[in-house]
């Protein structure tokens, strides 16, 4: 093996697949991860051709699934609903287009999630509510806990606020 984590291009490459492996797995159960020329030793230049099931992509990720069990368990007991309470399950992030998150979210409450909204635009529909209150021109909204990663805007000079 070649170790490719000092390579930054190499790095991005792969990451790069890596993604559009996972996007191809949400619909299909075998995928081709092809990076020729990924790096090169004195033997000469290196490819990467691997087929990659959905399967092994669901091995790989079910430890990282399983964490989001107790949090959506948490959410309901904390809302003081049983699970049969809930009418609708809506998933946002390009993630939750993954079977393998799909198939927890019903075993934990025990219904398929809504396919109605598009969970790339309703990640965007949230953060323009979000900068529009930020900014000031959206009021009578009040967003808790909704951004789990830091939202900001750069100012003059690179300042995150």
């Amino acid at each position: 093996g070649i170790d490719l984590s000092k390579d930054k291009l190499a790095v991005q490459r792969l990451r790069e697949a890596a993604e559009t492996a996972k996007v191809e797995l949400s619909s299909k159960v075998q995928t081709d991860v092809n990076l020729p020329f990924i790096t090169a030793d004195q033997t000469g230049p290196k490819h990467l051709n691997i087929q990659l099931s959905r399967s092994k992509l669901e091995q790989l990720i079910g430890p990282l699934i399983e964490k989001t069990r107790k949090p959506c368990e948490a959410c309901t007991k904390d809302s003081g609903l049983a699970k049969g309470d809930i009418s609708t399950v809506l998933l946002v992030g390009g993630s939750t287009r993954m079977p393998l998150v799909s198939s927890v979210v019903k075993e934990i409450y025990g219904q398929e999630p809504s396919k109605a909204v598009n969970p790339d635009e309703a990640v965007a529909m949230g953060a323009a509510i979000q900068g529009g209150v930020l900014k000031g021109d959206v009021k009578d909204i009040l967003l808790l806990d909704v951004t789990p990663l830091s939202l900001g805007i750069e100012t003059l000079g690179g300042v995150f606020t």
